[in-house]
Order: structure tokens, then C-alpha cells, then sequence
């Protein structure tokens, strides 16, 4: 006599069965983790910017249109080799604010009035590129620029001639990814911009036009 078949078990409801049934992430972020939402610069900067540019200086090339091509934020330890926990903490504060882990730099050369050696630990840094660096650009635009106390616009004499632009910042509290509380001392830190155009007149135009509210 044949035994009689058992159904299968039911699946629990409000359970998944496949993978295909999981909520896709609009947005990712740490290491290796892209952008899937085109941030708002860099929309603006393709419709409204690169014809803006184009009409202003005449291009006949697109490829002539200066873009931006990527972001280096630099904040220096002075004591990194000698106070470890210093370095530890920059690179953690550096990681909040760009959402990249950054990478450690070393002194290139001996410098015996700061008591510096070859090799030594001496700060870190991020280079970005791609979303991460438009969504970076905004943030600091939009947030960071008005947390400085009587703010009133940014040097428009910074650029070195090649394209390329940069800043400094004095206290990394600026940044709302930074709590005041877990912070062990104020850091500074280093922004360089850096685009392909030609002059400073053509680089001026660019980033002025993507927002950076430069002193008048």
C-alpha cells in the first residue's frame, strides 16, 4: 500500500522567497559602492553649465567645454608619527566627511627644523571623482560654506594658472557628519578643484557657474 505524499511546507507570508523580491537600494554609500541617483550638480552642470560656457567662449569643440574632473581633499597631522591616535582620528574625520576612505601620506623629504624624517606619517588625504565628487561639491556649497561665521564669499585669487583651484577650511565641525562631542581637537584641511580648462578666466566661469559663491 502506496504511502500517501505530504504537500509541501508553506512558505511563511511576509517572508521573501527570491531575490528578485528584495527593495533595490537607491543609494549606496562606503567602499566600492556607487551612486545610482545622478546627483543635482552634475545635471545642472550638463544642462545648464556646459551651454552657458559654450556661449561664453565661443567653443567649436565640445570637448573644449572645461568640466571638472575631480576633487583632492588634503588634512595634515603634524605630530602623525609621533601620536598615532592623531592620525587614527584625522583619517576617521576624513572618512565622514567624503565618504571614501582615505589614504595616509608620508613626508617625500627631511626637514630637521620640524624634526621630520623621511617616511613619516604626516596626514591623509581623498581624491574624488565622479558622483561622489558632485555630491561633495554641493554639500560644501550648500551646508558647509554658510556654517563659517560672517561668511562672505570665497578668494577668487586661488587658482594656479593651470585650471585648478583651491581652498582651505579651518575647523572640520563644518561638516554635519562630524559630532562635536566625539571630536578630539579642531583640524583644517585643504580643497583643490581641478578641471581640464585652460586659464583661470575659463575655470572661474566654470565653478562659478556651478555654484561656488566666490567674494566680489
Amino acid at each position: 500500500m502506496a504511502k500517501p505524499k505530504t504537500p509541501p511546507p508553506q512558505q511563511p507570508q511576509g517572508k521573501k522567497t527570491s531575490k528578485e523580491q528584495k527593495p533595490e537600494k537607491l543609494f549606496e554609500t562606503g567602499d566600492g559602492a556607487a551612486a545610482r541617483i545622478t546627483p543635482r550638480l552634475r545635471t545642472h552642470y550638463e544642462q545648464v553649465v556646459r551651454p552657458q560656457l559654450q556661449q561664453q567662449f565661443n567653443y567649436t569643440n565640445p570637448m573644449q567645454i572645461p568640466r571638472l574632473t575631480k576633487i583632492v581633499i588634503n588634512m595634515g597631522v603634524g605630530k602623525g608619527e609621533q601620536e598615532p591616535k592623531q592620525l587614527e582620528n584625522a583619517v576617521r574625520d576624513l572618512a565622514l566627511i567624503s565618504g571614501q576612505k582615505p589614504v595616509v601620506t608620508v613626508a617625500k623629504k627631511a626637514i630637521s627644523n620640524f624634526r621630520l624624517r623621511q617616511g613619516h606619517r604626516i596626514g591623509c588625504k581623498v581624491t574624488l571623482r565622479g558622483d561622489r565628487m558632485y555630491i561633495f561639491m554641493e554639500k560644501l556649497i550648500n551646508v558647509v560654506l554658510p556654517r563659517i561665521r560672517d561668511f562672505a564669499g570665497i578668494s577668487p585669487r586661488s587658482f594656479d594658472g593651470r585650471g585648478n583651484y583651491s581652498m582651505g577650511l579651518r575647523e572640520q565641525i563644518l561638516f554635519p557628519e562630524i559630532v562635536y562631542d566625539q571630536v578630539d581637537r579642531l583640524r583644517g584641511m585643504d580643497i583643490t578643484f581641478c578641471t581640464t580648462a585652460q586659464t583661470d578666466e575659463e575655470a572661474f566661469a566654470l565653478l562659478k557657474a556651478m555654484g561656488m559663491p566666490f567674494r566680489k
